[in-house]
């Protein structure tokens, strides 16, 4: 019973923490217009996160069961946390959409996580979701919000949109908080994949 309670409440804080979190195209765009503060944070962010690799397992849109065995897929996965709400997040991911298919699915694939839909509850909120993704293109697997995706991934995430890169052992390369367009995603994932 306690752990369920947990769950609950977890459940409906994430949402409203990254609601409030929604953070815009300019969030990441302009690295030299980030604070020396948040620069060392993420630089121990990431050493911290690429010691271990993460662990979940959740299910997609169409109910299928995804775990982090689907890093061992390609040699670069991208894992974007988004919400139905957040519109940085949902007009970067038409060209989210166009990336996938320039990139061989050996080297690269593209994992969307909806933050704000929990697994196994609403079903309205379910095909909203779903409607979003057919309307914005972004033709690549979308999880559903659970325990295990929260514990294993999202935890530390307090904005959205927020995405990481992760090797084929499923270990954190890199984080980005914000949108961005297309091109730099581009220059970020070539960059990642020329040093995998």
């Amino acid at each position: 019973m306690r752990n369920w309670r947990k769950y609950c409440i977890l459940l409906g804080v994430l949402p409203a923490m990254l609601f409030w979190g929604c953070a815009g195209k300019n969030a990441v765009q302009n690295p030299e217009a980030e604070t020396q503060k948040e620069e060392n944070a993420a630089s121990e962010k990431e050493e911290n996160a690429a010691s271990e690799a993460v662990a979940f397992e959740g299910q997609d849109l169409e109910g299928n069961t995804v775990s982090q065995e689907i890093c061992t897929q390609s040699k670069l996965t991208m894992i974007n946390v988004w919400a139905t709400y957040c519109n940085p997040c949902l007009n970067e991911m038409p060209e989210l959409g166009e990336l996938v298919q320039e990139y061989d699915t050996s080297d690269f694939q593209l994992i969307g996580i909806v933050s704000d839909v929990v697994e196994g509850q609403d079903e309205d909120a379910l095909a909203y979701a779903a409607d979003l993704v057919e309307e914005t293109g972004a033709d690549y697997p979308h999880l559903l919000l659970n325990e295990s995706l929260y514990s294993g991934l999202l935890a530390e995430v307090s904005a959205v949109p927020t995405t990481f890169f992760l090797n084929e052992k499923g270990e954190v390369l890199d984080v980005v908080v914000g949108a961005m367009d297309k091109s730099h995603w581009k220059e970020k994932i070539d960059g990642l994949l020329e040093n995998l």
